[in-house]
């Protein structure tokens, strides 16, 4: 047995030798082929490189695909390949990059071409169909899996287990409010094997930290308005800088530059009101709908906001949220889509008696996979 005192760090050792002081990081390795049925997320937010990092892998495979049989039989589970390669986007997504081809596996800072390697897809049952007709693929890069319908997290495990595919998830685990994203981002982390967490600089311009989280925030005259708490889930947009109240923008932030207002108004004010409408009593909520639609300053929102954040240093940045419009009708959206505290025709009543927004919340419903037709008339 080695004496204790004779254990000399690698560090030490060097340093003994006459070198300077050096921190070794772990060694960035060309991407593994060779183990079957992995299932990657490449997680972070917006802006992090979680596609570009597929990239690589794409790049990393045409290389591997030069090698011999030898090789070959290593990264190979009966007819899949893991040298094959995929990548699937979802339909939902096609307003991004619509400056590079349609075959593009696109980033912020470039592409890669995937010729017939590609397919933009609605659900897992569209999964199925490219998954039989690519018997050889052996690699599936699924960009943004937690757009996905949950059913696809088995479709996925079951094909990695009995064909020994790999899987590669570049995707938003958290959303702008720092929560998983939704019950497929909860089953993506239920089935990984392998997560690589990437991070990017925080964008505020004044700051240099790691940033975990994607903020979202609307520009509205010049102006950086934070989203509320219960803005909705998914807002389809592309990927430019977007003024006005329609589409937000993305950018990624540290804890302290990640402005989240109105998360304690949804849980101690904006539920319970609903709660109460639910057993009869609709009076508050429609109030409420009515303040933040039409005299913001009255509304329980307005009040919650302005006790909370008075002198705060980011008070006015906080203020800012309220600035966009549609705020009456996403906080009636959250509480119908996400929360199921109101139902079609209660929704349909406070649209037409308070005469919100019906194209904005039709499209941002259909969007969320709970499509409603607001035009017709009163329902009670």
């Amino acid at each position: 047995m080695v004496p204790v005192d004779a254990i000399v760090s690698s560090e030490d050792f060097l340093k003994s030798l006459g070198f300077p002081t050096l921190e070794v990081h772990q060694t960035f390795s060309h991407f593994d082929f060779t183990r079957p049925g992995r299932r990657v997320l490449l997680i972070g937010p917006m802006g992090s490189g979680k596609t570009e990092f597929a990239a690589r892998v794409w790049r990393d495979a045409a290389i591997a695909k030069r090698k011999g049989e030898k090789v070959k039989a290593l990264t190979s589970t009966e007819e899949v390949d893991r040298r094959n390669v995929f990548f699937i986007r979802s339909q939902i997504d096609g307003v991004r990059f619509t400056d590079y081809p349609d075959d593009a596996m696109a980033f912020r800072s470039g592409y890669v071409r995937c010729g017939d390697n590609i397919a933009r897809i609605r659900d897992s049952f569209d999964f199925e169909k490219v998954l039989a007709d690519n018997p050889t693929v052996g690699t599936y890069i699924i960009d943004e899996a937690s757009f996905f319908d949950e059913r696809l997290a088995y479709v996925i495990r079951n094909a990695s287990l009995e064909k020994g595919i790999m899987f590669i998830f570049p995707t938003l685990i958290l959303n702008f409010r720092r929560d998983i994203f939704n019950n497929a981002a909860r089953l993506m982390l239920d089935i990984a094997t392998d997560v690589i967490p990437l991070t990017a600089y925080c964008e505020h311009n004044d700051c240099l930290k790691d940033a975990f989280y994607t903020y979202r925030y609307y520009t509205v005259d010049g102006r950086e308005c934070p989203a509320l708490y219960f803005d909705p889930l998914i807002i389809v947009g592309g990927d430019s800088t977007k003024t006005g109240s329609d589409c937000p923008n993305y950018a990624s932030r540290c804890d302290e530059h990640h402005f989240l207002p109105g998360k304690e108004y949804t849980f101690f004010t904006l539920k319970p009101m609903a709660e109460e409408a639910n057993r009869g009593n609709i009076k508050k909520l429609k109030t409420e709908i009515e303040n933040i639609k039409y005299s913001m300053k009255k509304s329980q929102l307005y009040k919650n906001l302005a006790a909370r954040y008075k002198g705060d240093p980011n008070e006015e940045v906080y203020m800012n949220s309220l600035r966009p419009d549609y705020i009456s009708e996403k906080a009636l959206m959250y509480l119908f889509n996400e929360q199921n505290l109101v139902s079609e025709d209660m929704l349909i009543r406070l649209v037409n008696d308070l005469n919100l927004d019906r194209e904005y919340m039709s499209k941002v419903l259909a969007d969320n996979r709970r499509p409603v037709s607001l035009d017709q008339g009163l329902l009670f």
